[in-house]
């Protein structure tokens, strides 16, 4: 795990859109009327697109792609969706059936307003319908809007898959197998979502170590024309964050897609993989198993690397995975060490060494601290602005009350409930973000440490007090001296 915290460390770039790379999402080719958000297709760069667009047919330098992995990748460019994502149902099964978490995750992912999902409905298919209302019925939820969306269905048996009849209307589905026999469970999934008429399922297979599952993709590979499918296999789940630890996708089919006895997996990475195969159009009919990667010089390492520093959004990034993948990147520094055995020097007009692109005289690691520095700036404001507002309302509560100090005017009630205020907005800030949050073990955690801070600072005052009486030669006053015994 040591390991892994330090290759985590390594992998700490962006997972969202940069301040230079477009957004994330093509128009849907389809002409229907269900593209209501525009703002989701318009590149950041403005309407006319970026200004190095059209200067493809200028001179370019030959670059070693395996030691300048931007010459390899093209600027950051809108990836396409699948159809049948707005105005639409989607259904999840084998999720919240645990007290251990509360699964929100992968609903949040299905509400994220960034995403290319824009469902009219969202279906949580559980084993206990109150038991899965209390975890996911939560403040985060009603602030993302996800509860104007999220209805639940009850199986009919615990740990029972949805039936013919509750897939009516359902047009994606994302199923979640864990236990028994996943390759059976697999086909299961897949003959009810055919029958139902299911246009896009996205199959999660979770401790899939060890598991031949070519047949699995044998068999699906029969559905084709009647499901849009995709089949991600990921070994153990642990809980550590997405996007820390590169990944790498194998085929089902081929000997490198069985995952080893011990592989693991990010449970929050495991989730983003299968929704972003299900909103991708580059994630239909993949069956792939997904593992971690810790060789940081391994071609899947360093392209994952090089994109995310190239301003690729996850969807970007996953979309680039699929499609062109560590072969494609491969065969290109293949060719170039062919063509270029002396590696040869050219002219160079390369989009990122422009001066008007805007940070290319910092190194990565600069833009990292930069980019933080921002966020951190934009949420403390935030936090401090909500602080605020929450101090405003306590005094004025306190005061129709009648319990405010005689002549403590709003700045000095502000001033002595500060710190409590200030945890009052980052609590609300990031349920605001759709962060889980437990506000009652939080505000007991926060009490506990204003006392400790209460009581530390009493004994220090203390201890301040007595060293002020031994200078004033005042510390004896409690009996006489020995020179007075002697008298």
């Amino acid at each position: 795990m040591k390991f892994i915290a330090t290759l985590s460390a390594l992998f700490a770039f962006s997972t969202s859109t940069t301040a230079f790379a477009p957004a994330a999402f093509a128009p849907r080719a389809s002409s229907s009327a269900s593209i209501s958000s525009s703002q989701l297709f318009i590149s950041s760069w403005g309407t006319k697109g970026s200004p190095y667009a059209n200067r493809a047919d200028e001179t370019q330098k030959v670059e070693d792609p395996e030691a300048k992995i931007q010459s390899y990748l093209k600027t950051p460019e809108s990836v396409t969706p699948r159809d049948n994502l707005v105005g639409t149902k989607a259904l999840v099964s084998g999720l919240v059936k645990t007290k251990e978490r509360t699964d929100q995750t992968i609903f949040d992912l299905l509400n994220d307003e960034d995403a290319a999902f824009e469902f009219s409905s969202i279906v949580a298919f559980v084993n206990d319908e109150k038991f899965a209302k209390k975890r996911l019925l939560s403040r985060s939820a009603r602030y993302t809007g996800l509860l104007d969306k999220l209805d639940f269905v009850e199986a009919e048996t615990p740990d029972a898959l949805p039936t013919v009849a509750q897939l009516e209307g359902v047009t994606s589905w994302v199923a979640y197998l864990e236990d028994g026999n996943l390759e059976e469970s697999a086909e299961q999934v897949a003959t009810l979502a055919k029958d139902a008429g299911v246009k896009n399922l996205a199959v999660l297979l979770v401790g899939a170590n060890g598991v031949n599952l070519a047949a699995t993709q044998s068999m699906l590979e029969g559905m084709k024309g009647d499901v849009d499918y995709s089949v991600i296999a990921v070994g153990k789940l642990e809980e550590h964050a997405e996007g820390k630890v590169p990944y790498q996708f194998r085929a089902l089919s081929s000997d490198e897609g069985v995952l080893a006895e011990d592989a693991i997996f990010s449970r929050d990475e495991s989730l983003r993989m299968v929704t972003e195969c299900l909103q991708l159009e580059a994630g239909i009919h993949k069956t792939l198993s997904c593992s971690e990667v810790y060789n940081v010089n391994q071609t899947e390492a360093r392209l994952i690397k090089g994109l995310r520093e190239g301003g690729y959004t996850r969807p970007q990034e996953i979309d680039h995975m699929l499609r062109d993948g560590p072969e494609n990147y491969q065969k290109a520094i293949d060719e170039y060490k062919e063509k270029n055995p002396n590696g040869a020097e050219g002219t160079s007009d390369l989009w990122w060494e422009q001066p008007e692109y805007a940070l290319k005289h910092t190194s990565y690691e600069e833009q990292e601290e930069m980019r933080q520095a921002e966020i951190k700036d934009k949420r403390n404001t935030e936090v401090e602005k909500i602080a605020k507002e929450w101090a405003k309302r306590e005094f004025f509560r306190k005061s129709m009350a009648g319990s405010i100090e005689e002549g403590m005017t709003e700045e000095e009630f502000i001033k002595s409930v500060w710190d409590r205020a200030m945890f009052e907005g980052d609590l609300k800030y990031r349920q605001m973000q759709g962060e889980t949050t437990n506000e009652e073990s939080e505000l007991a955690d926060f009490k506990q440490k204003q006392e400790i801070k209460k009581q530390t600072m009493l004994k220090r005052a203390k201890q301040e007090l007595a060293d002020l009486l031994d200078e004033e030669d005042l510390g004896g006053i409690d009996g006489p001296s020995e020179d007075e015994k002697d008298e």
